[in-house]
């Protein structure tokens, strides 16, 4: 059941009463709170799992393993690395100015909004709001409309677990949405795609509200013709199958040598069989596409293609089914490469060189994360310096993201802002500079007041005539 529209801006006025407040100040309150949110994932997986299987047909093992899984972990390590995140900073200075005190505060940001994602709605839901309890902020959640049942179900038992003045969800479609980016809010947390990214960010920069957009794009794959083509095959497919697709790391288009590309179609129906001995089509391991819209808009992708499928997906539009699909031969302007295909089909393009692979990976806007496959150190360090992406992954996919100490983010197309741990932590916190200058240091600051000596202009403008030391190229 969606928000009554007319009730938000109560909403957010409550949240900011809690923070003005100093509620989510202590932080044994923080830890608390994170740990119950720990036990909310942990004590009703089965509805989350339940809820996400009508949404999504999501295989239970996935929704334990992927969401709530890593919802539990992600809490209870932030609640126990909590202290010590928040400990107030004395940064080194230089001695004339250590009796200034200069300090560095953790402070909250404030009431802070987090707009998730379907496809991952648990841990792309959860994931930002542990960093926002864990800086001491309150939060709006609002989570998907095209994952209702789950929606509903954050309603229900987010009040039961998490104090309902710290955190409120929010339910509907375009207009709750709207209205909450009427408001103004102290940080806004999105995960998404570039056109509704675009469309709040023109919100938030009426207010000024700084901004993270979690995004995706079309994230290469690109192999190294010395590598084992059979295991890249057997890692590549294992990415792409998680959800169905519909995630922003999955491998988008494989750029491969031309030479190796029968072997690695090959490799990928021979793995394909192993891991789906009966199709997928009915497998209980595979996840179904998110609506009819998005079932057909990839049917329609695949109709276009002027690529050759070697490995037919069947479809099955009424229960929005669709099975991995492998297309070869797919050429710069295919239907395949004009946007993220979010769904379980795979283009390969054939390449003439591994420079052929970086120009045409740097032809198009910034990836969410760049793979490669390669055990060449030479090779390994060319994409390093020659691309650019969120983050760039050697020689398997997707696993990048259950390493808790590397931030996740994009680069320009691809979004911008940090989060994972700590760095979503950071992300909700504000580092409050401070100086304290004592009454004992006013002869030392004599010469600041005009008029000024010649010797107090001397000193005052003695940094302009640092030395600079020789350099040449």
């Amino acid at each position: 059941m969606a928000t009554l529209v007319s009730t938000i801006p109560k909403v957010r006025d409550a949240l900011r009463a809690t923070f003005r407040s100093g509620l989510t100040r202590p932080i044994t309150w923080r830890q608390h709170q994170l740990y119950q949110l720990a036990r909310m994932a942990q004590n009703e997986r089965e509805l989350i799992c339940d809820a996400l299987k009508k949404d999504l047909g999501k295989p239970k093992t996935e929704v334990l393993m992927a969401e709530v899984g890593s919802v539990i972990e992600r809490a209870v390590k932030s609640a126990e690395h909590l202290p010590e995140w928040a400990k107030t900073e004395y940064p080194k200075v230089a001695d004339w100015q250590k009796s200034w005190k200069p300090t560095l505060y953790k402070a909250p940001r404030g009431t802070v909004l987090i707009i998730s994602p379907w496809n991952y709605p648990m841990i792309l839901t959860f994931q930002p709001l542990i960093g926002a309890i864990a800086a001491g902020c309150t939060a709006v959640l609002k989570p998907s409309e095209l994952v209702p049942t789950f929606s509903q179900l954050l309603e229900e038992i987010v009040p039961k677990y998490l104090d309902p003045n710290m955190c409120r969800v929010v339910n509907g479609a375009v207009p709750e949405t709207s209205k909450l980016l009427e408001l103004q809010w102290d940080h806004i947390f999105y995960t998404g795609n570039g056109r509704v990214a675009r469309i709040i960010a023109t919100a938030a920069a009426k207010h000024l509200t700084p901004l993270t957009l979690e995004l995706g794009g079309k994230s290469p794959v690109i192999i190294d013709s010395a590598y084992d083509i059979d295991l890249a095959a057997k890692r590549i497919l294992w990415g792409k199958c998680n959800n169905a697709g519909q995630i922003c790391v999955a491998p988008d288009y494989v750029l491969v040598q031309r030479g190796k590309q029968d072997e690695l179609v090959k490799a990928f129906q021979k793995h394909y069989n192993a891991f789906f001995p009966e199709g997928a089509l009915d497998s209980p391991l595979f996840g179904s596409i998110v609506s009819d819209l998005h079932h057909k808009r990839l049917t329609s992708l695949l109709s276009r293609t002027k690529g050759k499928v070697v490995l037919q997906g069947r479809a099955d539009a009424a229960r929005r089914r669709l099975e991995p699909t492998i297309v070869m031969d797919v050429a710069d302007g295919d239907s395949l490469l004009e946007e993220e295909i979010f769904g379980p089909i795979l283009p390969i393009v054939p390449v003439d060189s591994f420079k052929q692979a970086i120009n045409f990976v740097n032809a198009r806007p910034h990836p969410l994360v760049l793979y490669a496959f390669s055990d060449n150190e030479g090779v390994k360090q060319q994409l390093v310096s020659e691309t650019q992406s969120g983050g760039i992954v050697f020689n398997d996919t997707f696993q990048q993201v259950a390493v808790n100490e590397l931030p996740f983010a994009g680069v320009g197309e691809s979004g911008y802002g940090n989060q994972v741990m700590k760095h979503t932590y950071d992300t909700f916190t504000q580092l409050r500079s401070s100086i304290d200058m004592p009454k004992e240091a006013e002869p030392y600051l004599a010469i600041r007041y005009p008029p000024h000596s010649e010797e107090a202009v001397k000193a005052l403008t003695a940094a302009v005539y640092t030395r600079i030391p020789p350099s040449r190229l």
